[in-house]
């Protein structure tokens, strides 16, 4: 039994109206936390720091940022082989074009496109790369959250927002952690409970198809070698994320201890969970500013940092998805003509 043209012009609408809130959300919140960021700005001080920027420490910090993407691509297909043993280039491209579409699109939209390109150029289903992307996002959110907990412990002046909100994140990231790691173990019961609903049994076969891709995809972190890969990938990317903040300060005559450029990218990264304008126009600004000026940074110095960081990190996505995006055009991947 499939769903009447009435009910699903109802769900498009719904879907509609939930498209339109986010996006109203996600402007007053970017308005909102720019004009906090800027009022009273000083922006000659801006663009004269902007202006003194070493291009040669920019280009090597675009560098270490295009590094690291790499090493994105490679701990996600991490996950992704323990189904199916994917090309690396392949994954790389795939991952870059996501990121490009996160920055770009609105919510997160980059996790469907890197998802339709590798199960388009392979026999993984969209539901398991799906699954492993978004498991990926959350242990990425597990690591930041404890990493960030332990650097707010060893840094004075630490901004009082950040700071109220590590003991609440703390305790989501452990139950986000026990939930990646009990998953696999509700297959059996959630197979169970499917049988029980009153579906059709093409639905019920459907869901039950889900529900085993999902456990599938889960379960990637089951395996103790794959687990060693893919947190010794996580703490180097974000290592040299932090790293690559120090070159970029640097760069501009505002140098930042390591464990500043940490807490930074911890920051930046739970801010870009919030709705946002695509590139996190406004989200970036309020974050940079709160976090760097108790470490004597000025608010046009903070200002300065981030938009050369947002500028060259668009720079580096924009270059590589586009790279990835045309790749699979020029293969004929059928998830990308549609």
């Amino acid at each position: 039994m499939s769903a009447s043209p009435g009910a699903e012009s109802s769900s498009a609408i719904r879907g509609s109206y939930r498209s339109r809130l986010v996006l109203i959300v996600s402007l007053l919140l970017a308005a909102l936390l720019l004009y906090l960021s800027v009022r009273k700005l000083a922006w000659r001080d801006v663009w004269a720091a902007i202006a003194g920027c070493n291009l040669l420490l920019l280009a090597a910090c675009m560098a270490i940022s295009g590094f690291t993407y790499f090493l994105r691509g490679l701990r996600w297909r991490v996950l992704l082989n323990t189904q199916e043993k994917l090309p690396i280039m392949r994954v790389f491209w795939a991952n870059s074009a996501g990121y490009l579409g996160n920055n770009v699109l609105p919510a997160r939209a980059g996790e469907l496109i890197r998802t339709a390109m590798v199960s388009s150029q392979s026999s993984l289903t969209k539901t398991f790369v799906l699954t492993t992307a978004l498991a990926e996002r959350l242990m990425d959110a597990v690591v930041l959250v404890v990493a960030g907990s332990a650097v707010l412990r060893m840094v004075p002046n630490k901004p009082d927002w950040l700071q109220h909100a590590a003991t609440p994140l703390l305790l989501v990231a452990s139950v986000a952690a026990l939930v990646l790691l009990l998953a696999p173990f509700l297959e059996i019961p959630s197979k169970t409970l499917v049988t029980e609903l009153p579906l059709t049994q093409r639905s019920r076969m459907r869901l039950t198809e889900i529900v085993e891709h999902v456990a599938s995809g889960v379960r990637s972190f089951h395996d103790p070698a794959s687990f060693a890969k893919f947190f010794c990938l996580t703490f180097a990317i974000w290592g040299l994320d932090a790293y690559a903040a120090v070159v970029l300060s640097g760069s501009m005559g505002t140098p930042m201890t390591f464990a500043v450029a940490l807490l930074l990218t911890v920051a930046l990264a739970m801010g870009s969970t919030l709705p946002s304008t695509p590139g996190y126009i406004g989200i970036y600004q309020f974050v940079a500013v709160t976090v760097l000026t108790p470490f004597h940074f000025s608010r046009a110095q903070a200002i300065a940092y981030i938009l050369v960081a947002q500028a060259g990190g668009l720079v580096v996505t924009a270059v590589l998805g586009s790279v990835g995006l045309l790749k699979y055009r020029k293969m004929g991947s059928p998830a990308l003509a549609a």
